[in-house]
């Protein structure tokens, strides 16, 4: 049974940064990709970044590119999300997601890809 437990979570002020931690357990995380969404109140959940499982390419939403990095450590089986310049409008719940096909990286920013998603953490920029 696949687990993802999402760390790291906060109150910031506004362009400040936090790094947002989601360890894995369940299956052999290094041949998965994963990716972080978020949802704010009272919108739809949406893509933040993505990491494939092989070569380790990236892809981000256009809101968080050049503020947000994603990376893997796979001999820690955890997945990180550097954020910075943190603005109000990030402020949500963030999740982390691991994709369902082993050894394929299918679209990074596709909900539908994914398979199995954290609890969520939440992170606060205040103005």
């Amino acid at each position: 049974q696949v687990q993802l437990v999402e760390s790291g979570g906060g109150l910031v002020q506004a362009g400040g940064s936090l790094r947002l931690s989601c360890a894995a357990s369940g299956r052999t995380f290094s041949i998965y990709a994963m990716g972080w969404f978020r949802q704010a109140p009272g919108k739809e959940r949406e893509f933040v970044a993505g990491i494939s499982w092989s070569t380790g390419s990236t892809y981000y939403a256009d809101s968080v590119k050049g503020r947000f990095t994603i990376s893997r450590d796979n001999a820690k089986n955890t997945v990180y999300l550097q954020m910075i310049s943190l603005k109000p409008e990030d402020t949500a719940v963030y999740y982390c997601a691991q994709q369902g096909r082993p050894l394929k990286s299918g679209s990074l920013s596709s909900q539908s890809a994914y398979s199995d998603w954290g609890q969520g953490t939440q992170v606060t920029v205040s103005s």
